[in-house]
């Protein structure tokens, strides 16, 4: 009997230091805009990326590659460099970068050069492990026609507990054959964040 009274005043003391945190989650879906500082987020990233992907795959150059080498074109994503002051990862840019390309269907994207150095080591490993049937060779991969890089840029303005952020994002695509620049997109987001403890 005393085992269980101990039992139940240590649950009881335990689920005290939870109900007392304070501390609530909650799951909601990636639809709603979620704004809690103002500063870049998930929400920018896929936006800029999707508008910025949809008006590349709209310009001449890409008609004009299928039309002169009756393929796809064929992209590698490079660097996306981030020049504000916030901490921004733009890996993750950079990959919505990547699905609004390969969802649309119009171009073939391939892998970065840390992921050919991963697959590269495992096709070593299949020459010296794997079935000869099974192996897949060194000296098949495909060629990159273009690289897209960008980088993102912010302007910081506040006064009187308004504060106004202006991004401006930059990519272009540039042939790997002749390094011309085949299309350079800029979008632009401005966020106005305002403190209620300053409004009158």
């Amino acid at each position: 009997m005393k085992k269980f009274a101990v039992y139940f005043i240590a649950g009881v003391f335990v689920f005290g230091l939870f109900a007392c945190s304070g501390k609530k989650v909650t799951r909601v879906g990636m639809e709603p805009e979620i704004d809690l500082s103002g500063q870049w987020n998930d929400t920018d990233s896929r936006m800029v990326s999707a508008e910025m992907i949809q008006d590349s795959l709209s310009r001449p150059w890409i008609d004009d590659f299928v039309q002169k080498h009756g393929r796809r074109p064929v992209i590698i994503a490079g660097d996306v460099l981030n020049r504000t002051d916030e901490h921004i990862n733009t890996q993750t840019f950079v990959r919505d970068v990547e699905v609004a390309f390969t969802n649309s269907g119009r171009v073939t994207m391939v892998a970065s050069s840390a992921q050919r150095e991963a697959i590269r080591a495992e096709r070593d490993d299949q020459a010296r492990n794997a079935a000869a049937e099974t192996v897949n060779r060194q000296g098949r991969e495909s060629g990159a026609d273009f690289m897209i890089q960008g980088q993102i840029n912010s302007i910081r303005d506040q006064a009187r507990g308004t504060q106004v952020i202006f991004y401006q994002v930059e990519l272009e695509l540039i042939s790997i054959a002749n390094n011309q620049r085949v299309w350079i997109g800029q979008k632009q987001i401005r966020k106005v964040i305002a403190n209620r403890r300053f409004r009158t």
